[in-house]
């Protein structure tokens, strides 16, 4: 039940943090999902940092582990979100931002966890 609790916790503070992050106006200024994309982005690099320094402590059953990497970053980032940005993108016709947006996407994700990795080693 206590771990319950801990993701529980985790995932409403990084639900909370991803809605602030699509109330800054500066991140709205055009069609392109910016801010899903800093949430993913982030929660990619929080987890590879988490992870990383779970993997090398032998912590991964850890309570800030769970707070943290299944909770937080479970919460903050997104994937059907990004999926039905995708579609939006889709359906405006707007197949370069689709592709660029998809493409950004997946190279930073891939990157900031390899980052956070790399840093917790």
């Amino acid at each position: 039940m206590k771990q319950l609790l801990i993701v529980f916790i985790g995932g409403g503070l990084g639900s909370v943090f991803r809605f602030v992050l699509t109330k800054i106006s500066i991140l709205n200024y055009s069609k392109f999902p910016a801010p899903t994309l800093i949430s993913n982005v982030i929660g990619c690099f929080i987890l590879g940092l988490v992870l990383g320094y779970a993997i090398k402590n032998n912590h991964l059953n850890s309570p800030q582990t769970l707070l943290l990497a299944t909770g937080f970053c479970g919460g903050l980032t997104t994937f059907s979100t990004f999926a039905y940005e995708n579609i939006s993108l889709i359906k405006s016709g707007d197949i370069s931002q689709l592709l660029f947006y998809t493409f950004l996407s997946l190279l930073l994700g891939f990157s900031a966890i390899f980052l956070g990795l790399q840093l917790s080693k």
